[in-house]
């Protein structure tokens, strides 16, 4: 009994291993995990960081790399995007959209090679750093095509080197400034935390993981959200609070002596705009907005 007790100690105590990407991604996720007061340092070299959470280690990785280590164990979890994965095929499980870095995956092509917005009828040279999902667009759309593997940059390819692109997008931009015009779009991705499913079948790491996912997503709920409090008074609290599209109902509370109320509720961020003039009509005062910095449901 005393010996089967000692590997179960040892078995809980390994660390719940967390994949954090180097690059693009890193800022954004750093600011992310700061905003949840998770503490992350990097050590000398600054590809291990130490968590102020009891019972998690993280290593600082390429978002490609996350992905596969994920899909071979040596990771638990870790933030990557979802281009990515579908790109290595891995059989992950997603816990959280961060919504952090939205790109569009696009096939663009010179525009003076275009005919009525389509690719001309004739073998074609596609450039990507997505061998598996140019591949299978190019079966999808029955191009006539040879890839040609791209090592970043793949923008410049066009068209000395490659008639097309597969490639990531955020604004566009970058396509604008290569003459270049978007012909087929494959997808959407925004850097996720996935886990490998392995990892939540123990009940103590799955909790931990679910801690984590909690204290991410409190954030992200806050950053969609503005903290309005006013003043009301009794005859037209009603009218306030309905005009009040809270997450579930608001809070209110009577002032001192007056008969009067203050009510609060967290409103969403593109709707404040709206809310303001429609509260100070139903005769809402003294109105404050405020960023709150975590929302827990």
């Amino acid at each position: 009994m005393e010996q089967k007790n000692r590997k179960e100690v040892i078995r809980r105590t390994v660390p719940i291993r967390l994949g954090l990407p180097k690059g693009r991604m890193e800022a954004e996720v750093r600011r992310l995990l700061a905003d949840a007061g998770i503490d992350l340092r990097t050590g000398i070299r600054g590809y291990r960081a130490q968590l102020n959470l009891e019972g998690f280690e993280a290593k600082i990785l390429k978002p490609q790399n996350i992905v596969e280590m994920l899909q071979a164990g040596s990771r638990d979890i870790g933030f990557a995007g979802a281009d990515w994965v579908r790109e290595l095929d891995a059989d992950l499980i997603e816990l959280v959209d961060t919504g952090l870095d939205p790109v569009r995956i696009v096939a663009a092509a010179p525009a003076a090679l275009l005919s009525d917005g389509r690719l001309p009828d004739r073998p074609l040279i596609v450039a990507s750093e997505y061998p598996s999902m140019a591949a299978a667009w190019i079966e999808e759309r029955g191009l006539s095509a040879r890839f040609v593997r791209s090592y970043g940059a793949t923008e410049v390819f066009p068209p000395d080197d490659a008639d097309c692109i597969v490639d990531n997008t955020a604004t566009g931009s970058t396509l604008r400034a290569n003459a270049l015009v978007v012909v087929d779009e494959l997808m959407s991705s925004s850097t996720r935390l996935f886990a490998n499913a392995r990892a939540l079948d123990d009940h103590e790491r799955r909790r931990s993981i679910d801690s984590f996912v909690m204290l991410l997503g409190s954030v992200l709920e806050a950053r969609r959200r503005v903290t309005i409090e006013m003043n009301v008074t009794a005859d037209r609290l009603e009218a306030v609070v309905s005009a009040l599209p809270a997450m579930r109902q608001p809070t209110v509370s009577p002032l001192y002596g007056n008969g009067a109320f203050a009510v609060k509720a967290a409103v969403p961020r593109e709707e404040i705009a709206r809310v303001i003039p429609r509260i100070k009509s139903c005769g809402g005062t003294d109105v404050l907005v405020t960023k709150p910095s975590q929302i827990v449901p």
